[in-house]
């Protein structure tokens, strides 16, 4: 008996002994998992039914690959509400930086106040962002230029006076589709005040005919009646009451300013299809695949190369500088009527029938085998 009592003892101090050197349990929640969900880049793109879009989405992933930073790109299909259900979705994911295209520059505001006040540092791209302090960066293409040069391009190809000009814009929720009008209207303002160009298409142009320039106001009311709201099928219907409306008299040789190339397929078909429409000249921009076709098949007079991978790079070293605690490179700053938003600018090219090849296919940024009867 007194040895049970002995063994019973024993085993009663040797646990004792292990309950004192044993880890004490914590009183505090344990670690969290590392959650494989967290995205350190986040990307909203406008819309997937615009071929610009699905071009900077591809230039977005090809980039991307060579980045040890996982990245996520969301599209916001046209609507304001689900790009901010994007943006909030992204922030749930951790995201250090937005890259975000807005479709709506104003609306957009929201958005990107919700990323500010979780510490994420904001850049527009393309696009500004207005009336907010919460975007900290912009990348984006001379707008100003791209609109200069598809007016000088209509210039250069008028000869005589009382040539006829339709003029066409983006949409007037978007700040860049002001900046393209701005710079069109610089250098078409003096050739349509010596009378080498008669505005057919907008009774507002026409009051405005002998300003220089245009305040933001005035520009909107032109644009107010010439918008094609980035839409094909608006800017062929606009296009062909326009034509509908039109005398004789002011078709002829006609003169274009097309806001890009979606529209300019769309109102150079329309054009075409009007019997008293001799020729003409219609500008676009983006370097759109259909576009470039149109051009060597001369249904489109040119258009203005933004080389999206040149901005989508600019936009990863911008991100990459700031995931790495450094002040992102910029060249200028653009005021969003609420602070000068510092700015990084990419140059444009003017691509025509004479030089698509060393412009598009020799620089690599299309096979040529994505066209016919390129020379």
């Amino acid at each position: 008996m007194k040895k049970l009592l002995v063994l019973l003892l024993v085993f009663s101090m040797l646990m004792a002994m292990t309950a004192c050197t044993s880890t004490p349990a914590t009183t505090g929640p344990a670690p969290a998992a590392e959650d494989k969900n967290t995205v350190d880049v986040g990307i909203v793109l406008p819309t997937k039914d615009e071929p610009r879009w699905v071009q900077d989405e591809t230039r977005f992933t090809e980039a991307l690959k060579a980045t040890d930073y996982s990245v996520e790109i969301l599209f916001s299909q046209g609507s304001s509400a689900k790009e901010k259900e994007n943006v909030d979705a992204l922030i749930a994911k951790g995201i250090k930086v937005l890259i975000i295209c807005p479709q709506d520059g104003g609306a957009a505001a929201a958005a990107v106040e919700a990323a500010k006040k979780e510490g994420i540092k904001v850049i527009a791209y393309d696009r500004l962002i207005t009336s907010t302090d919460a975007v900290d960066y912009y990348v984006t293409f001379d707008s100003i230029a791209v609109g200069e040069a598809q007016a000088k391009y209509l210039v250069e190809q008028a000869t005589g006076t009382g040539n006829p000009l339709y003029l066409y814009a983006g949409a007037a929720s978007d700040n860049n589709a002001f900046l393209f009008f701005e710079g069109a209207w610089n250098v078409l303002q003096p050739k349509i005040a010596d009378g080498t160009f008669v505005i057919k298409n907008s009774s507002e142009a026409v009051a405005l005919q002998g300003n220089a320039k245009l305040n933001r106001d005035e520009m909107g009311k032109i644009i107010g009646q010439v918008t094609t709201n980035w839409d094909f099928n608006e800017a062929k219907n606009k296009a062909e009451a326009h034509l509908t409306s039109a005398k004789a008299a002011d078709k002829g040789n006609v003169f274009i300013l097309a806001p890009n190339d979606g529209t300019a397929r769309a109102i150079a078909d329309a054009f075409a299809a009007d019997k008293a429409v001799t020729s003409y000249k219609v500008t676009g921009q983006d370097a759109e695949k259909a576009s470039v076709q149109y051009i060597i098949d001369g249904k489109q007079s040119m258009t203005v190369f933004k080389d999206v991978r040149t901005l989508v790079k600019d936009s990863i070293e911008m991100a990459v500088a700031i995931l790495g605690g450094k002040d992102p490179q910029t060249t200028g700053s653009y005021n969003n009527g609420k602070v000068d938003v510092k700015a990084k600018q990419t140059e444009v090219v003017v691509v025509k029938g004479d030089n698509v090849k060393s412009a598009l296919v020799d620089s690599g940024y299309y096979p040529a085998s994505d066209f016919t009867n390129l020379k």
